[in-house]
């Protein structure tokens, strides 16, 4: 059983399932959907062409994570009953995927856990990621984790070497599976002939309240001080991220604010971008295939493989800080040259094959 809430989770996980569905005589596979984000979730089920065998609809719009774990456990609990699958499959750090962990643990059913070992250190950052990941890797009996940094964090936490497997991460296999699907594709906002082009994800918990002001007064200082950029952000519709977004930079010169964008609209216009400013996880990951810098909105990051190879940056959340970072790109060819040549250090798109290999055996 692949189970899957988030529009993330779908993405990672799409590679595996369509690997799976080519090997029936290997994998008999059911699909649960807890729809944790259901507008984002349903964007992908249509773009890589899947189709849940259950839907769980849990989704109730600022509910707290207390009432999202407790619907969580009680539904799926309910689904493990009736199915009795033989392995459970969670991918990354959602409330999905450890609620889901813990649930298959109550009924002694072996987990595998997709992008595993990954971490900061540090509990609050990123909230409540960093948990969800370590209760999951204490639960899980397969681990695939996407670099050699995630797999020694894993072998560094006990966890015996012939229960990992390095595989690098399902994200870039997603890529590769639509990439052609964004040629012709028509971009969803009409940009400025000449401008640069800054695309902004922000939308983390713990980035609520002061931290997005700032992100939200870096934007602005950006734009006064460069006339020739253009920011794109498309807003996360949790109030909490709305609210923020709405007061400081509607109706400004040169920021346009967007819906939520489907994953291939998201990829065109980052293919277009000049640089992403970002508190993702997954656009750190995706931006390196199309060699866009990423300045990464966050204290501290558990994907530290793309800082090492300079194709990212931490930068925090202190407006200053942001406006430093991007005058350096903006002004600085060399500097930003360097940040986008980087190879992509988060694997090749062969995760899907590995992972369904080593199961087999």
């Amino acid at each position: 059983m692949i189970i899957y809430g988030t529009r993330p989770e779908l993405i990672k996980m799409a590679p595996v399932v369509l690997e799976m569905q080519k090997r029936p005589e290997e994998f008999d596979l059911f699909q649960l959907a807890t729809a944790q984000h259901r507008e984002m979730l349903d964007q992908m089920l249509g773009i890589f062409d899947l189709k849940p065998d259950r839907d769980l609809n849990i989704m109730v719009p600022n509910q707290t994570l207390e009432q999202l774990s407790s619907n969580v456990m009680l539904k799926v609990s309910e689904i493990f009953t009736e199915i009795k699958p033989d392995i459970v499959m969670i991918q990354g750090d959602t409330t999905t995927a450890m609620i889901s962990a813990m649930a298959a643990f109550y009924k002694k059913i072996a987990v595998a856990h997709v992008e595993a070992g990954l971490r900061t250190g540090d509990i609050y950052n990123p909230f409540p990621e960093e948990i969800n990941r370590k209760v999951i890797g204490t639960l899980a009996s397969y681990h695939f984790p996407p670099t050699h940094i995630s797999e020694e964090n894993l072998l560094k936490e006990g966890i015996q070497a012939h229960q990992i497997m390095m595989t690098g991460n399902t994200v870039v296999d997603a890529l590769k599976h639509i990439e052609h699907k964004l040629d012709g594709y028509p971009s969803p906002v009409e940009l400025t002939p000449g401008k640069k082009l800054i695309l902004v994800t922000a939308h983390r918990r713990e980035n609520f309240g002061e931290p997005m002001e700032n992100i939200c007064q870096a934007i602005l200082k950006i734009t006064e001080k460069f006339k020739d950029v253009e920011v794109v952000y498309p807003v996360h519709p949790n109030p909490n991220v709305q609210e923020k977004v709405n007061k400081y930079l509607r109706d400004k010169e040169r920021i346009r604010l967007l819906k939520p964008l489907n994953y291939i609209e998201f990829l065109v216009m980052m293919r277009k971008a000049y640089l992403m400013l970002s508190d993702s996880g997954g656009v750190q990951e995706e931006a390196p295939t199309f060699q866009k810098p990423v300045l990464v909105m966050r204290l501290v990051t558990e994907r530290p493989e793309g800082i090492n190879a300079g194709v990212s940056k931490l930068v925090g959340t202190d407006q200053n800080r942001i406006l430093e970072e991007v005058t350096r790109l903006v002004e600085d060819e060399n500097a930003y040259r360097q940040m986008s040549k980087g190879a992509n250090p988060y694997g090749d798109g062969n995760a899907a094959h590995k992972i369904c290999e080593f199961l087999k055996k």
